[in-house]
């Protein structure tokens, strides 16, 4: 298989055999790598002072591949990994050699030539054959965003037999002015997902891999659950880490609200101190902090002694290990640690290791869940876990006019699915204390604005059978 990428800086005053300097290959030298399965080589068919052309060639020996055990799975037939496509067309071999030939250049270094590594500089990408799963549409979603000009044009089956009609690969021509770096992570995260699949097996590390690569241009990306996905293999519970942790690192700031006093006090904390009240109102000593991220809430409701036991869970491996950093658990008194535990657990699965609690805290997750999945989320929360209380906050749509810096018709967050309106949560809330036996009542949290009343809404649930008359 093979690559090439293509530059012209005569443009900008310098000359195109600088390329050599940003990929960290000169281009006097071929040189290669060893891959699993093959070798990758990277030379130059050409490299003047006007152009700069560097080729990635990527040679595989199916029976080394295969021995490896990382040949793709029989197609129908018996030599079905022996006699595929994987030595002729782009795929996650060709990202992984990418990511060893230009390892230093991905990561945004050049020592010999640091402000051209920070520069958008013009360049050509050329894959003659991309196997492209979803057609040259899938393509031009997915590359476009990123301020590329792309022409994908589909490989006919038999160019002698038009009738036949189009393989399922295209031949990519990109073109654009980029930063080497961004371009090389472009590549390495899209080759997989348009090929939909991996040549390896896809486990949590290579949510780390995505999220790294992706760093600066995915969390925005408009198709980035697609892109997750497919690159993790289908795999929901990677996919779902991936999307949070993109979405964490491209948060946006709350906007402060004037606290009763008159002073500025950022909303997040009201939120957690309004929890913790809430908590120590019900007299709950067995709690779960359901989505805790870093760990906020756990570490106000740390300050209660009266709180015997507290379960900290998220779908976030991440999470938990910065939840942990935050709180500085290893340094805790065994007191301490011993009332405190983390679970890996998804609010939309059924996990009965958080049955029986006295209380469960959904503090700012609901929005973060497909709507198509929320009836999962109730059923999780309060029919199999059945606490004796459940509290839930959100943000109040309505009040989203008031933060001056947020533009209209947005979310407070890129990554929330939704934001109920105070109709919206209480139509919700209120069905689902029906359905599974609870009482419900509202609370604002926040100073109330009189036309479109507080930042965050507050429900407090409670099982029928504990409310006292």
């Amino acid at each position: 298989m093979f690559l090439t990428l293509t530059t012209d800086l005569a443009g900008a005053g310098l000359p195109a055999a600088d390329f050599g300097f940003l990929l960290h290959k000169n281009p006097a030298r071929p040189q290669g790598v060893e891959i699993t399965g093959g070798t990758a080589q990277v030379f130059y068919p050409e490299a003047t002072d006007e152009r700069c052309t560097a080729a990635v060639l990527l040679e595989i020996d199916p029976i080394a591949l295969v021995r490896s055990r990382r040949g793709k799975a029989p197609e129908g037939f018996t030599l079905g990994q022996y006699v595929n496509d994987r030595p002729y067309a782009a795929s996650s071999l060709l990202a992984v050699a990418l990511g060893k030939l230009f390892r230093t250049a991905m990561n945004g270094r050049c020592d010999a030539r640091p402000e051209l590594a920070a520069r958008p500089i013009p360049l050509q990408i050329h894959i003659p054959a991309l196997p492209c799963s979803g057609g040259a549409e899938l393509a031009e979603q997915l590359f476009a965003p990123l301020g590329w000009t792309v022409d994908a044009r589909p490989v006919p089956l038999d160019p002698e037999i038009p009738s036949w009609g189009s393989s399922r690969y295209v031949d990519l021509r990109l073109t654009g002015v980029l930063r080497l770096a961004d371009a090389l992570n472009h590549l390495y995260v899209m080759l997989p997902v348009l090929d939909d699949a991996k040549h390896y097996w896809v486990g949590p590390d290579e949510v780390d891999k995505l999220v790294r690569a992706g760093e600066g241009w995915l969390a925005a990306h408009p198709s980035k659950e697609l892109i997750s996905r497919r690159y993790l293999a289908h795999r929901r519970y990677l996919a779902d880490t991936a999307l949070e942790r993109l979405a964490e690192a491209d948060g946006v700031a709350e906007p402060e609200v004037a606290s009763d006093e008159g002073g500025p006090v950022s909303l997040a904390v009201e939120r957690r101190t309004t929890v913790a009240a809430v908590l120590k109102e019900l007299g709950a000593r067995r709690i779960a902090d359901l989505g805790c991220g870093e760990g906020a809430l756990v570490g106000e409701l740390l300050k209660d002694p009266m709180i015997g036991e507290l379960i900290a869970t998220d779908v976030s491996a991440r999470s938990l290990i910065s939840a942990k950093r935050r709180l500085h658990y290893d340094d805790l008194p065994d007191r301490q640690r011993d009332r405190l535990r983390f679970l890996q657990s998804s609010v939309t699965y059924a996990d009965h290791r958080l049955t029986g609690l006295d209380a469960a805290v959904l503090m700012e997750v609901v929005e973060h869940v497909d709507p198509p999945r929320l009836p999962a989320l109730a059923k999780s929360v309060f029919q199999t876990a059945h606490p004796g209380a459940v509290i839930v906050t959100t943000p109040n749509r309505d009040y989203n006019p008031r933060f001056e810096s947020l533009p209209a018709g947005k979310y407070r967050h890129p990554d929330h699915r939704f934001e109920w309106t105070r109709t919206e949560f209480h139509a919700w809330a209120t069905q689902v204390a029906d359905l599974y036996g609870y009482s419900v009542e509202f609370r604002p949290v926040g100073v109330v604005d009189p036309e479109l009343g507080p930042p965050t809404q507050l429900a407090l649930f409670k099982l029928r059978e504990k409310v006292t008359s």
